[in-house]
């Protein structure tokens, strides 16, 4: 009997983009890596897109791109970011669908997703429209086909859902076993109770909807996606292999398919080389000829529904409670706070309720002034997401405006646009998914909802976030300095809105440290600089000046004056207005300066009240990573003077610290900070250059033991995997520099000699890549006795033993 393995693997991450940027800010908890999306990349997502295979030797065998080999999907907001991010990921995954159709009969392994993972059931009928209609779209334009199947975010299900999906053409989805209530044999009557999990997940079933439409549901295999994701499967591919077989019996008549879905992430970043038991698994199961590894398309194709299935409605994978958990105190968390409720999550839902059902007629009532069908426009709205070039922008005006627009009709039109879009993005599941208000993915929600409130004033008049407030309010915080979700709105929602007049203020502030030319884009805003003087006296810095500031997203723009004074350090004093016309902006440039000038500070603050009409702004304004920026410039002579006088104590008393070691006497704590300090910023230099010193670093490091010196391991390692990186790069530049050859081989054994693990797989990927492509020409030359092939070839082999890989034949 034929035997199938499917393994489906759920990508995804919860969104982190500042709404009002449109992009990932610094997030220190992600340390060394920019932020978590960046470091689960790094983890997860690349490594997937080349994961090794090895041999009985612990070698490199080959090097498999493990989403063409797997069933898949990555949310629609995670693409986005890889996309823009990580583009060599994001073009392997792409790349993974097209070689996926050719291996598995036609039939691509990606999956489309509800664009930003809201649970179906919990939304109203058009927004679940909308997040299917997004979602489809989106898989569309960056896997260039019609989605088969589609994941639901959590697996949450209703039959409104399913309807949804099968009108929008999709043909099946992907459910927990426990979300089957009853199942019967196709053209029989006779019903048999599946509750508790009893469904058999080896074949696939066909559920018959209210509308008369059908769809066909896949039930995963439970036991073995727990195995795989909480019990140590992962740890030996091979065990992984026969954890998958153990899904088959022999007692089965049909074609079976042994099929299990996880997290994504499951494969790299919850697992340490997980990707590799993955890779090492499907290897096994194809070469020893176990059983045959599909995707659910087609396996469907070959094997159509014998059974018809009915589920449980309002249910998800993670809830054992249906979808309570997106909207009560249910139990389910994430545990680790004893004593903690998630009382919160009910008023939370329900202010979000409220504050959709207040914008709703406003957006329709304002967008049909514009839009022939303000809902049909939000549908297609994803199109102008994916390419906001001018002539899309037309092209969806053409289509979907009354009549031609005006520039500011066009800005509103995008303003009542991104109202909705917000009023989708506030209802993403991990809003809910933990365990308190005020946690970071639940002020993400909060702050969509925040976005929501802003437009709306704007665009209606009437302010909706004194009501907003107070809803939040009754969602009480576990923690008491943050009390509820009103205090959470204000202390970290508020401080991240942005205007016109801010990214104003950012762009006039920075230029002071960071210079800009005549156009400059502050994130999704470009600044276009109309007139800009500095002058400085001393350590004193002013800048004034005129700039159009515009947003990308909705168009809209203003003209702005602007004045900073800079006393040196952090202390800095900034305004931002509307311009006024040239004879007002001409008698604000000359007061300025003229007081400046004189080096009369207080004056020229003064005079800033005067003219900005007391709207100043500092540093603390400052969007997070041209904050961090500055902010490093600042401290750059204060940390050359602590460097300094760290050095002198080290270097002055470092014979005396080998006597107190000679004697077996603890060193002091001061004399101790000072050998850590020096040598841990020697090694952090040494590390990043773009040519290693390797004897100095062998040196730092035999001088760190004697010390025992606590290295910054993380921050060590992530310089020189980037300092790998960089060389690896200029290897697939010019592969033939047998110079770069030695240095990279040195590298890669500094690597393997560091106490903590660092990251060779981008340089085994080069290296693979090489072998492939230039080795066997190199080989031929030195075969017919090229001396210089020759020494190629040696060093070329010798950097592969370094490297771990399978000598080349």
């Amino acid at each position: 009997m034929e035997r199938y393995v499917c393994i489906h693997g759920h990508f995804y991450q919860p969104p982190r983009e500042n709404p009002w940027l449109e992009a990932v800010e610094l997030q220190d908890s992600a340390y060394p890596y920019h932020d978590w999306n960046a470091r689960i990349a790094e983890e997860c997502y690349a490594p997937n897109a080349a994961s090794r295979i090895l041999d009985g030797e612990g070698r490199i065998l080959s090097i498999v791109n493990n989403y063409a080999r797997i069933s898949f999907n990555v949310g629609p907001t995670l693409l986005a970011w890889l996309d823009v991010e990580a583009p060599e990921v994001y073009r392997a995954i792409v790349d993974a669908d097209l070689v996926s159709r050719e291996r598995f009969s036609g039939h691509g392994s990606a999956l489309a997703q509800p664009y930003n993972h809201l649970i179906m059931p919990l939304a109203n009928r058009r927004d679940k429209r909308t997040q299917v209609r997004w979602g489809i779209v989106d898989f569309e334009h960056r896997f260039g086909r019609q989605p088969e199947g589609m994941w639901l975010p959590e697996t949450a299900v209703d039959l409104e859902t399913l309807d949804i999906l099968a009108e929008q053409r999709i043909r099946f989805t992907i459910l927990a076993p426990s979300q089957a209530r009853r199942v019967r044999r196709a053209g029989r009557r006779a019903w048999r109770d599946m509750s508790g999990g009893r469904v058999d997940p080896t074949m696939t079933y066909q559920a018959r909807l209210p509308s008369g439409r059908t769809i066909c549901l896949f039930f995963y295999d439970g036991p073995i996606s727990r195995a795989v994701a909480f019990e140590g499967v992962l740890a030996n591919g091979e065990q992984f292999a026969h954890r998958l077989l153990d899904g088959f019996d022999d007692a089965r008549t049909w074609p079976q398919i042994c099929h299990i879905a996880t997290d994504g992430e499951t494969y790299g970043h919850h697992h340490r080389y997980g990707d590799m038991a993955l890779a090492y698994a499907s290897h096994y199961l194809e070469a020893n000829r176990l059983a045959h590894i599909t995707n659910y398309g087609e396996y469907l194709e070959r094997h159509l529904p014998t059974h018809e299935v009915e589920i449980f409605e309002h249910t998800s994978w993670s809830c054992a409670h249906g979808v309570d958990r997106w909207r009560s105190d249910c139990g389910c968390h994430s545990g680790g706070h004893p004593g903690w409720n998630q009382g919160w999550r009910a008023p939370l839902r329900q202010a979000m309720d409220w504050l959709r059902e207040m914008l709703a007629p406003r957006y329709e009532e304002h967008a049909r002034r514009f839009l022939r069908d303000p809902w049909a426009a939000r549908d297609d709205y994803i199109r102008v997401l994916l390419d906001r070039s001018p002539d899309n922008l037309d092209r969806f005006l053409a289509e979907h405006a009354t009549r031609p627009l005006e520039a500011q009709e066009r800005a509103t039109v995008w303003k009542l646009l991104e109202l909705q879009r917000h009023s989708m993005l506030m209802y993403t599941s991990c809003g809910w998914f933990f365990d308190e208000i005020s946690g970071i993915e639940t002020v993400q929600v909060i702050q969509y909802a925040g976005r929501a409130v802003q437009l709306a004033e704007d665009l209606f008049g009437d302010s909706l976030e004194s009501g907003f407030v107070e809803r939040l309010s009754e969602t009480k915080s576990n923690i008491p300095e943050h009390r509820d979700g009103a205090l959470v709105y204000e202390k970290f929602v508020k401080p991240a809105m942005v205007d016109l007049a801010k990214v104003g203020a950012h762009y006039a502030i920075s230029g002071l440290f960071e210079p800009y030319g005549d156009r400059s884009r502050i994130y999704c805003y470009t600044v276009d600089r109309q007139d800009h003087q500095t002058l400085a006296v001393g350590k004193a810095r002013l800048a004034v000046g005129r700039a159009q500031v515009t947003s990308e997203i909705t168009q809209e723009s203003a003209v702005l004056s602007y004045g900073v004074l800079h006393f040196g350090e952090h202390n800095l004093h900034g305004a931002v207005r509307a311009y006024r016309g040239e004879e007002a902006y001409a008698e604000m440039v000359r007061d300025v300066t003229e007081a400046f000038t004189r080096a009369d500070f207080a004056d020229v603050i003064r005079l800033f009240d005067r003219y900005f009409e007391g709207v100043t702004y500092s540093l603390r304004l400052l969007f997070r990573d041209e904050q961090r920026k500055v902010l490093n410039q600042i401290l750059e002579a204060t940390l050359a003077e602590v460097e300094a006088s760290y050095r002198q104590i080290y270097a002055h008393h470092a014979p005396l610290m080998r006597f107190l070691r000679d004697l077996g006497i603890p060193q002091p704590r001061a004399l101790h900070a000072a050998a850590e300090f020096t040598l841990t910023t020697d090694l952090r230099r040494a590390f990043a250059a773009d040519v290693p010193d390797f004897e100095r670093i062998a040196a730092l490091l035999d001088e760190a033991r004697t010390w025992d010196i606590p290295l910054d391991g993380a921050g060590l390692r992530y310089a020189l995997e980037q300092t790998l990186r960089r060389m690896g790069e200029r290897l697939q530049a010019t592969p033939t520099d047998l110079r770069l050859l030695e240095q990279l081989d040195r590298a890669a054994a500094l690597a393997r000699a560091m106490p903590s693990p660092v990251q060779l797989w981008k340089t085994q990927n080069t290296y693979y890549a090489l072998r492939q492509s230039l080795y066997p020409e190199v080989r031929e030359r030195a075969e017919q006795g090229d001396e210089d092939a020759r020494a190629w070839v040696d060093q070329f082999a010798a950097l592969g033993r370094t490297l771990g890989m399978r000598a080349a034949g």
